[in-house]
């Protein structure tokens, strides 16, 4: 390219030599040179203007990129506005952040200090103080554990499956163009605005999840079951598989219609659930990135009415939290393959989904009324909501027998529509009205 000071200073010393050669010209007679004199000095102006608009347009460019990054919310060192490429040589360990939840201070000081709360309380009235601890449960030393190490396994795996989505950009269900940022949106398609108020919902989150399982505790004794040798005697492998695949399905079922729910009840839709879906690409981040109550309610119709209908013992209640927990990030990983642990350990269920099923129901924002379970997708084939999805992302690597036959889910079973109309005839809350009558009962 040509140096825009170098093009002006050769016009400018060659216009007054070509105007006295054109006036001595004149004074010859000779006519004819003064117009390719003009040509040129013409010519030279033009690729003067046209360099100089370039470069101011290349300027203007770079002012506007390096104002955006300026202008970075508060939450900038968490949420990207670029995607991180080759040039950045990451490797594996830079995902993993020593911050929690969103990443913000704020938010991991007071989940910090949430988490240290029992642990404070037994310093100042023992462990095994029975003002602390509730029979038939598991002691408070337990619980509280048990919440830390909830906490580290979702960071943990969390940052894993992020690694392992901008690590692998050929597993990703949706292809990379589709992250393209066409505005300043953060990698899941959310705003300034939109980050800085699941910020504040991060926290409300935090707050009201401890009132629940903490106020649980005390108010349904054995809802967090003791050791063995603290209560009934052990259950064996094959009842634990029972009660484990029936907890779930319940759990599921609860967990379909409050979803199902919030999508199609419109004051829930505008007020609650839509904020979740701000996030049109969903990375395991969004996971509990939703409006509070929407995470409050969803844990009672989920775990806390499977727990009570169908109660676990000890390890295998450790084992179905860790899971879901496992399972929860999945779904919103971006990445649909044999890196998703809890995903692969269910595929072989009947009509069973995968994160490219969610990923699909993320995509079309309120549109999205199908694919609503959190696990299993059985109640998604009954009431027929069930959609494929991107299955055929990864060649198929995730797809489910159900997918590749198009099951319920494509043009192959036109009855799945009628599936979908049975079910719109009641109100999709009814179901919960019945499963919370059963819990009472």
């Amino acid at each position: 390219m040509c140096n825009p000071t170098t093009v002006g200073t050769t016009a400018a010393t060659t216009a007054p030599a070509t105007t006295s050669s054109s006036v001595t010209n004149n004074n010859t007679s000779d006519a004819s040179v003064a117009p390719t004199d003009a040509t040129t000095i013409a010519t030279a102006t033009t690729h003067y203007s046209n360099i100089t608009t370039h470069n101011n347009s290349q300027l203007k460019k770079q002012q506007m990129l390096k104002q955006q990054q300026s202008h970075q919310p508060k939450t900038d060192k968490v949420y990207s506005w670029i995607e991180p490429d080759a040039k950045n040589n990451l490797t594996m360990k830079d995902h993993f952040s020593s911050l929690l939840f969103g990443g913000s201070v704020v938010n991991t000081v007071l989940e910090l200090v949430l988490l240290a709360i029992p642990f404070v309380a037994m310093m100042i009235l023992g462990r095994d103080s029975p003002v602390l601890n509730v029979s038939g449960s598991m002691p408070l030393t337990e619980l509280a554990i048990f919440y830390v190490v909830c906490s580290v396994v979702r960071r943990v795996y969390n940052a894993y499956l992020e690694a392992v989505y901008f690590s692998f950009p050929s597993l990703r269900t949706q292809p990379p163009r589709e992250h393209q940022l066409k505005q300043k949106k953060d990698l899941m398609g959310r705003d300034e605005e939109q980050l800085l108020l699941l910020d504040s919902h991060d926290r409300w989150t935090m707050v009201s999840q401890f009132v629940l399982n903490f106020g649980l505790y005390y108010a349904l004794a054995g809802f967090y079951p003791a050791r063995d040798h603290d209560a009934s005697p052990s259950q064996s492998l094959q009842e634990r598989v029972i009660r484990l695949i029936l907890n779930h399905y319940v759990m599921s079922f609860g967990m379909y219609w409050a979803h199902r729910s919030l999508h199609v009840v419109p004051w829930l839709w505008e007020n609650i659930h839509s904020i979740h879906h701000w996030a049109k690409h969903p990375l395991s981040r969004n996971t509990y990135e939703d409006h509070w109550m929407d995470n409050f309610f969803n844990a009672i119709v989920g775990h806390v009415y499977a727990q009570i209908l169908v109660p676990l013992d000890n390890p295998t209640f450790w084992f179905s939290r860790i899971f879901r927990i496992l399972e929860s990030l999945e779904k919103h990983s971006g990445v649909s393959c044999g890196f998703n642990l809890a995903y692969s350990l269910q595929q072989w269920m009947p009509f069973a989904q995968m994160p490219h099923h969610h990923d699909w129901h993320h995509e079309g924002f309120k549109g999205s009324n199908y694919t609503f379970s959190s696990l299993g997708g059985l109640w998604d084939c009954i009431f027929g909501t069930r959609k494929g999805g991107r299955y055929k992302a990864n060649n198929g690597a995730a797809a489910t027998r159900e997918d590749v036959n198009k099951t319920f889910g494509g043009a192959k079973k036109p009855s799945s529509s009628r599936r979908l109309d049975w079910s719109s005839r009641f109100h999709p809350l009814a179901p919960l009205v019945v499963l919370t009558l059963l819990v009472g009962w």
